[in-house]
Formats: structure tokens, C-alpha cells, sequence
């Protein structure tokens, strides 16, 4: 690349930066609006909080680059025309597709970026999310146990706590296990702890009383006891029954294929998700040549033009809700799998045919200034 076309892709670069930040952010406090409450209600350390927030990164940072990518086209050349700099360019001999070079090469670094996330980054993440998720709630810990409330922590059985202190300690505390309706168990104590060992987790409840009730004699039987253990190792899933879910696969097991496959419609999400990583990085070459076409050709108004910008976001979203549509229909039906790659590729060679016209001054605005094009660069420089 020459000087000028440096200059234009460092502004791209740093626009693109700052969008996918701006974007980021967005996501990332919608995000922790969830996972806050782990911290501050359940008591989970804030080193997890930070881990659970970064995991979150890839599942979407794949969707940002692309629309970040476009959101800094459509701001840098839009910044650029309004300040005349495209008009001296142009006047100065640089063609439509020298312009669009530097954005071209973001965007092809962009989609090898998107390619990298898609084929290792992202699998391994939400794996690390769903692991963590179902070991948290198979040991039972405290982080799902909020205080004041009825915290159904199975089938059947629930957990009430008044408070916890900064020990771990649970204060006020009341079990009720109705997993067997004729004989539903509650136990009540001044003082409870979690323990997780080797065999599981476990209540150890002290200074309370447990209640039996005998729906067939209407017996009640009570136990005081200054310390007893509730086993909570029948009343958690066991993570191992669980199917994985297609983006916790890694890509080598989706292009295996899976015989185990419960039936034909998993079969088809796990073919619908290995061709959804490979087809979605096209989107950023596409989404790029959609931007530098609707901004880089036709005639050039100095009011501004926000008509263009307009119809390229337009054109981008309906292509974004398009690849979404055909990545979900895909998941029902595999004859939707080609569309998946041919949706963005056939909005290339359009894309391109539109950007090659080139950007030309409005001949009536040209005439009526009695300025050459040529005129009108020099002053607009």
C-alpha cells in the first residue's frame, strides 16, 4: 500500500477499534446485569465474576467485528466526503478500487479473525461456560443460594436461609425435601454449612430439629439433634447424562460426525453449526463491500450523505438477520446449508460492479458553480 492508502487504513483501524470497544461494552453490561447478581447475592468471589465475564467474550465478539467493521467504512469515508478528501483523491487520479483496498484488507483481516473465534476460540469457551455452570450447581454450592427466599435447588427440595455471614456460614435455616409425597421431610436449624468432598456436597445442619410426616397415618415424628448431615448427592443433575450442546463441540468432532446422535434433527443442528463457522466470516468481506459500494460510487453531494449511509446499514442488517434466519432453518433442513455460503458470496460481485462506477460530481451542481472537477478539488483542498 502507498501513503495515502496507510493513511486511510490506519483511520479504519483505529475507527474499527474503537467500535468493536463501544460495542463490547454495550454487550458486556447486559451481560453482568446477569452474572452480577452471583456476586452480590450469593457471595461468589469476584475472581469467578471476572472469569465468567471474559468467557462471554468470544460467544459474541464473532457477530461485533463484522458490524464494528462497517460502523468504522461508513464513519471514516462518510468523515472523508464531507471534508472533501474523497473529491481531491479522486481529482488527484485515485480510482474507486484503490480507496477501497485498505478497508478491503481490514475486512479480510477481520474475517480470518472471525474464522479463528468461530473454529477453536469460541467451542472452547462455551465448553469452559458450561462446565463451570454445571459443576457449580452439582456441588450445590452457595452461589445459587439466595438469602430470604425458597431456593428450589431440585426436584422437590428447597433450601430457605435467613442470612449469611462473611464465614460461609448460613443462618436460620429450613430444608424441605418432598421428593417422596408420602413421607415429605423438613429440618429446621439455628446454624447450617455447605461441605463438598470427595463423595459430594452436603447440609451439615446444627442445633435444629427434623419433621416426618406420614400422610397414610398422619404421624408426625420429630428429631432433635445438635448436628446432622444432609447428602444432597441424589438431588444433583449429574452433569455426565447431559448431551453437549453444538457450539460446545469443537469443529474436529462436528467434521467427524456424530454417530451417537439422539436423532436426525441433532443431527442436523450439529451440520447446521460446523458450516455456520465456516460461512459467517464471508460476512465481513460482504458487509465491507456493501458499505465502500453505497459510499464510493454514484454522484457526490457536499450536503452530506446520509441517504447512502442509510440504506448500507439498512442492507446489512437485512443481510444479518438473513444469515441468522438461514443458519436456524439450516439447523431443520440441510438444503438450506448452501444458502448459508452462497448468500454472502452472491452480494459480492453486485457490491463490486456498484463501487467500480466510481463517485462523480452531480453534473447541475457542477455547472451551476462553473467549477471543473478539477477546480473543486483544488479549492477543496
Amino acid at each position: 500500500m502507498n501513503r495515502l492508502q496507510r493513511y486511510l487504513f490506519r483511520n479504519l483501524l483505529i475507527a474499527t477499534l474503537y467500535s468493536t470497544a463501544g460495542l463490547t461494552l454495550t454487550i458486556w453490561l447486559s451481560q453482568s446485569l446477569r452474572l452480577i447478581e452471583i456476586v452480590v447475592s450469593a457471595g461468589a468471589p469476584m475472581g469467578m465474576f471476572l472469569w465468567l465475564l471474559l468467557l462471554t467474550v468470544p460467544t459474541f465478539l464473532g457477530i461485533v467485528l463484522p458490524l464494528a467493521l462497517v460502523g468504522a467504512i461508513l464513519f471514516t469515508y462518510n468523515k472523508m466526503a464531507a471534508d472533501s478528501e474523497l473529491v481531491v483523491m479522486r481529482a488527484a487520479g485515485v480510482g474507486p478500487l484503490s480507496l477501497a483496498q485498505p478497508a478491503l484488507v481490514l475486512a479480510a483481516g477481520v474475517a480470518a479473525v472471525v474464522l479463528t473465534l468461530n473454529v477453536w476460540i469460541t467451542p472452547a469457551a462455551h465448553r469452559e461456560l458450561v462446565r463451570m455452570e454445571y459443576t457449580v450447581r452439582s456441588d450445590y454450592s452457595q452461589l445459587f443460594l439466595r438469602e430470604g427466599v425458597f431456593n428450589e435447588v431440585g426436584d422437590h427440595f428447597s433450601v430457605f436461609l435467613r442470612d449469611r455471614d462473611a464465614e460461609g456460614n448460613l443462618h436460620k435455616v429450613l430444608i424441605h425435601d418432598g421428593r417422596q409425597p408420602d413421607k415429605p421431610v423438613t429440618i429446621m436449624g439455628d446454624r447450617a454449612v455447605m461441605q463438598t468432598g470427595p463423595e459430594g456436597t452436603r447440609f451439615v445442619v446444627y442445633d435444629g430439629n427434623r419433621q416426618e410426616l406420614d400422610r397414610r397415618t398422619g404421624r408426625l415424628s420429630q428429631l432433635f439433634f445438635d448436628r446432622y448431615a444432609v447428602d444432597l448427592k441424589a438431588v444433583a443433575p449429574q452433569a455426565a447424562e447431559r448431551w453437549p450442546d453444538a457450539r460446545e463441540r469443537s469443529t474436529a468432532e462436528l467434521m467427524a460426525g456424530d454417530v451417537a446422535a439422539q436423532d436426525e434433527r441433532m443431527r442436523r443442528g450439529l451440520i447446521a453449526e460446523l458450516h455456520h463457522r465456516f460461512s459467517s466470516p464471508l460476512l465481513a468481506l460482504t458487509y465491507a463491500l456493501v458499505a465502500l459500494s453505497a459510499l464510493l460510487s454514484g454522484e457526490f453531494n457536499r450536503r452530506g450523505q446520509s441517504s447512502r449511509v442509510t440504506i448500507a446499514v439498512l442492507l446489512v442488517m437485512g443481510l444479518q438477520a438473513a444469515a441468522l434466519g438461514l443458519t436456524s432453518l439450516a439447523g431443520k433442513a440441510t438444503v438450506f446449508v448452501p444458502l448459508m455460503y452462497a448468500m454472502p458470496l452472491g452480494m459480492l460481485l453486485p457490491a463490486l460492479w456498484v463501487m467500480s462506477r466510481g463517485l462523480t460530481l452531480r453534473p447541475g451542481r457542477r455547472h451551476s458553480t462553473g467549477d471543473s472537477p478539477r477546480d473543486a478539488a483544488g479549492r477543496a483542498s
